[in-house]
């Protein structure tokens, strides 16, 4: 299983906003990757942009704050699940998953558009 996480600029905390965080973590059995987000500075349709970096990636699952509606239709028909962040860190987050306490998200908003 292959986890996904918005960083903030320090690359530990989960950053609140997906479609503009500066950097993604991936975390699969037990290595770890750091990536640059390429949709962080986009135009426009961040979040779309975001949900298919991530879906190119192989990511099975997300682990976010929040999420707008259009990048969860993108998971969404990828099949990935969408866990809510109740942790600072992206390492804390991980291991919440592990033990089962993190919910699925089921609540998406209808975009920032261009709103940073």
């Amino acid at each position: 299983m292959k986890i996904a996480i918005p960083l903030d600029e320090n690359q530990q905390d989960v950053c609140i906003v997906l479609a503009r965080a500066p950097y993604f973590l991936f975390w699969e059995d037990g290595k770890e990757t750091i990536a640059e987000n390429p949709a962080a500075q986009a135009q426009g349709g961040a979040g779309i942009q975001a949900a298919q970096f991530l879906v190119d990636n192989a990511a099975d699952v997300l682990i976010t704050v929040r999420c707008g509606q259009n990048a969860a239709e993108v998971f969404q028909a990828a099949g990935m699940k969408i866990y809510k962040s109740l942790c600072q860190t992206a390492a804390e987050n991980l291991a919440a998953l592990q033990e089962g306490k993190l919910p699925e998200l089921t609540q998406f908003h209808g975009g920032f558009h261009g709103i940073q």
